[in-house]
């Protein structure tokens, strides 16, 4: 499907983005794949990473969703944009919220308008289980990020973008968050103790490849306004841990400002819109119809899904997702 196509990718120096930039330029026939990022820093160390033999089709793009300008410099005959920006640490937006603002929620909107006027084909977000009944600021922003995306649909007009979601849960190991954090405590300490907000919390989980996937999937069916949502498994942070070292006590610190004990990914108010399939849930725009097909059935209402309600992954599974994301001399199980 990008056969001779130029793609870029927001964001594209962190965890997704640096997985989906080699995918795209391992499996597909992609002309040009584009970083766009703000630190010059991780471009460079990037490139470095991917080496000369990539950079014909491979282009580097300062610069800064939060300026309208250069992304219409930026999208200038691209056909596909995964937009992968965003500012996602949860403490850091709730001291910083105007900061996360601007990023989340004005990058969203100059990204619509830097789309539509240069006439970009295909627009897909990543969205987020925090975006689902927010509590913290982050998935405040994250939800009117997506909302922002769907009502782009209802005024691309003749220009023909279209503008797409995908939502899913947590990517074991990706920069910055839980996992890699744990594992790094394991590899120092003579005797591990992790701090724990609660053990019985529960979050999704997948793979940072599983993540890839999935994208790639939702742009080749991607219809505008829609929402689509992997089916995944969870895990209670106890059982993360015990992957990790099952010999490490835990030190309970108490939920976090803007934490929850358990992750919700489609709200049961959003129910009445959502087509099941067997591995995934599409979220309809609303002025969508659904149609009855072989696979896909109108969920009922009054169902919510959820890390609580999810299928639970095991230790085992846990410790495969550890060893596919961490060299294996720094996995502790």
């Amino acid at each position: 499907m990008f056969d001779g196509q130029s793609i870029l990718i927001t964001g594209g120096t962190g965890s997704f983005g640096t997985r989906f930039v080699r995918r795209a330029l391992d499996d597909t026939r992609a002309e040009r794949v584009i970083v766009f990022s703000r630190d010059e820093c991780k471009q460079h160390q990037m490139r470095e990473a991917f080496g000369p033999a990539t950079n014909p089709r491979l282009r580097w793009f300062i610069g800064d969703v939060r300026d309208r300008e250069r992304l219409y410099r930026a999208l200038d005959g691209v056909d596909v944009v995964i937009h992968a920006a965003a500012m996602k640490q949860v403490p850091s937006c709730e001291y910083n919220p105007l900061e996360a603002v601007k990023t989340n929620v004005l990058g969203a909107s100059n990204l619509i308008d830097a789309a539509i006027d240069r006439r970009v084909g295909r627009v897909l977000a990543l969205s987020t289980d925090k975006a689902c009944n927010p509590v913290n600021l982050y998935g405040a922003t994250k939800l009117c990020a997506d909302k922002l995306f769907v009502a782009a649909n209802c005024y691309s007009g003749e220009h023909g973008t279209t503008f797409s979601l995908i939502r899913y849960g947590n990517v074991f190991g990706s920069r910055g968050s839980v996992v890699p954090k744990f594992v790094e405590i394991a590899r120092r300490a003579e005797q591990t103790v992790f701090p724990v907000t609660h053990p019985g919390m529960t979050r999704f989980w997948l793979s940072l490849d599983d993540a890839v996937t999935h994208v790639l999937w939702a742009l080749t069916v991607g219809q505008g306004g829609d929402t689509y949502v992997p089916r995944m498994r969870s895990s209670t942070m106890r059982d993360l841990t015990t992957a990790i070292d099952p010999n490490a006590e835990i030190h309970l610190t108490g939920l976090r400002p803007g934490e929850k004990m358990h992750e919700t990914i489609i709200p049961a108010d959003e129910t009445c819109h959502v087509v099941e399939y067997s591995d995934h849930f599409t979220i309809m725009a609303p002025d969508r119809e659904f149609r009855p097909t072989d696979d896909g059935s109108l969920c009922d209402g009054d169902w919510a899904y959820t890390s609580e309600n999810a299928e639970k992954m095991s230790v085992d599974d846990l410790q495969g997702l550890l060893h596919g994301a961490f060299p294996r001399e720094e996995c502790f199980a």
